[in-house]
């Protein structure tokens, strides 16, 4: 499958595997333990149907959405992904500039490849920014101050990462860290000869830039990935750890990874600006409800005092209509652009965001409706689908 053939996301998804090795196709493709978590991600959509209201006038349909105070072109944004510079170099920065182009945000993960500092020269009014709570709070404090001095907008502060979860795959192909390209990697990988060329000509392993500062000076990719590894995941973090870096974040916070709605109510609380719903793309804990299914009562519970959002899943545009109509006021999704940066660079990139914003223009015309504000709970019906 070439890239620029490639009518859905999920032909992209094979343009990917395809160009990469299976180590780290799978590092993107994979989920937690059985993976079932994936599966029910996708179910949950197929279990709502759109009920369609025609003789509308539909032939300027309005997909931008206010968030924040600034408006998108679409409610899609890309989700944030670690070590991008695996798959392709400088990925990080290619997504930025895509959503950029796009005018939808980018949320650049901490575990990057690239620095926050890179990117916000590229684009500085849709890059917002991901960190985790660490081991060393200083680190984590310092990352705040760095978004802060820099001008981003919008700090994400992910927290469904409590310990680092049982991915199979990347055990059986031998991700893991210290990273070495093994003989049985490399004979696998010779199959991809312009990844294997990418890798020893950027040196392998790509250095993850955000964490740079706080290793040696002359510290090696791997030495500040054993940093990373060593600092992350912070299994002591509690709700005191939110409550700091409200205090020391002016921007708007949004809190990454809540599924229950006490939870929801409890970062509204202590002054979160924004939620979204996510289960980290069933990557960390396989038998987590899915985001969508939740949605509903998460709404219920925080009404308009947050921004609702919503990730993990979403492969459609019709996904995406229907998060909107559940009460999500924005979607993200990673896996997507990962594999389409992978393939096919910034212009992959800026390929899988058109293909669901046409998706999302075709529904609503389909659907009769004029403008995403317009979206909501009466449009859907149950499907009767039920997962064989």
């Amino acid at each position: 499958m070439n890239i620029d053939k490639a009518v859905n996301l999920d032909e992209i998804r094979e343009a990917a595997r395809r160009k990469l090795p299976r180590i780290a196709f799978d590092f993107i493709d994979g989920g937690a333990d059985d993976e079932i978590g994936m599966q029910r991600n996708r179910e949950a959509f197929r279990r709502y149907c759109v009920v369609p209201r025609y003789l509308v006038d539909v032939s300027k349909p309005d997909q931008s959405v206010t968030l924040f105070g600034q408006t998108y072109a679409s409610p899609i944004g890309i989700s944030p992904t670690g070590m991008g510079g695996l798959f392709r170099p400088n990925a990080d920065l290619m997504l930025a500039e895509a959503a950029a182009r796009a005018n939808v945000p980018y949320l650049m993960s901490s575990a990057s490849s690239n620095s926050i500092e890179a990117a916000m020269k590229i684009a500085p009014d849709t890059t917002w920014f991901q960190v985790y709570g660490t081991h060393d709070e200083r680190i984590t404090e310092d990352l705040v101050r760095r978004a802060r001095e820099l001008g981003v907008k919008n700090l994400v502060f992910t927290v469904d990462v409590p310990a680092n979860s049982n991915r199979e795959r990347n055990r059986r192909n031998g991700f893991s860290r210290p990273f070495r390209l093994t003989p049985a990697v490399a004979l696998e990988a010779l199959g991809h000869p312009l990844w294997v060329l990418r890798y020893m000509r950027t040196g392998g392993l790509p250095m993850m830039e955000n964490w740079q500062p706080y290793g040696p000076k002359g510290a090696t990719p791997d030495q500040i990935a054993d940093l990373f590894g060593t600092l992350t995941p912070a299994s002591g973090q509690t709700w005191s750890t939110l409550e700091r870096i409200r205090q020391q974040w002016p921007g708007n916070l949004i809190v990454k990874g809540i599924l229950h709605p006490d939870d929801a109510r409890s970062a509204a609380d202590l002054g979160a600006d924004g939620i979204i719903v996510s289960n980290h793309g069933a990557r960390q804990l396989d038998i987590a409800p899915s985001p969508i299914d939740m949605l509903p009562a998460i709404r219920d519970a925080v009404g308009d005092r947050v921004e609702l959002m919503l990730d993990s899943g979403v492969r459609r545009g019709s996904d995406i209509i229907i998060a909107l109509c559940l009460g999500a006021k924005f979607t993200f999704f990673g896996r997507p652009t990962l594999y389409a940066v992978a393939a096919g660079g910034q212009a992959g990139a800026e390929k899988a965001l058109t293909i669901v914003r046409n998706e999302i223009k075709a529904v609503m015309t389909q659907m009769g409706c004029t403008s995403l504000a317009n979206l909501g709970p009466e449009w859907l019906r149950a499907s009767g689908y039920r997962a064989v």
